[in-house]
């Protein structure tokens, strides 16, 4: 009888890879890193588990926006006090901070919960060239298309 295999941390093997997003489209580089981080790139993919590896997105300063949404689209945020909200420019915050434009993207696709949260911890963006993970000897990683 052949069972079905079910990860756990014990046989878990996580990689680092580096991504460089200079050129690439925010929302095509967030589904495919969002998807890494969840660990459905591999054959041992549990879904209650989380068997992702580690991403380092390097260059976030350099990444592209299709048609209008550097002025269109908007992010939203509530400092918790009546009439708190406050909302950015998707252009605007690339300048301010290219940052968290990419943390919001990638996060904004992994699960609601404490998986979820976990996962995004894996996530490390630069706005430059240079990350400080070279002890972990991340591998470069190809996206598709």
């Amino acid at each position: 009888m052949r069972q079905t295999f079910m990860a756990n941390e014990a046989n878990i093997e996580r990689k680092w890879y580096v991504v460089d997003a200079e050129g690439q489209t925010l929302g095509r580089l967030s589904s495919e890193v969002a998807s890494i981080l969840r660990g459905k790139n591999k054959p041992t993919y549990t879904p209650h588990v989380d068997t992702g590896d580690n991403v380092i997105i390097i260059n976030a300063e350099k990444i592209q926006m299709t048609g209008n949404k550097e002025q269109d689209k908007m992010y939203y945020r509530h400092t918790g006090h009546p009439g708190g909200i406050k909302s950015i420019s998707a252009g605007e915050l690339k300048r301010k901070n290219p940052v968290r434009l990419l943390e919001n993207s990638i996060k904004g696709m992994l699960p609601k919960n404490r998986l979820g949260r976990a996962q995004g911890k894996k996530l490390h963006v630069y706005a430059g060239s240079e990350h400080k993970h070279e002890a972990q000897k991340p591998e470069n990683y190809e996206l598709r298309g």
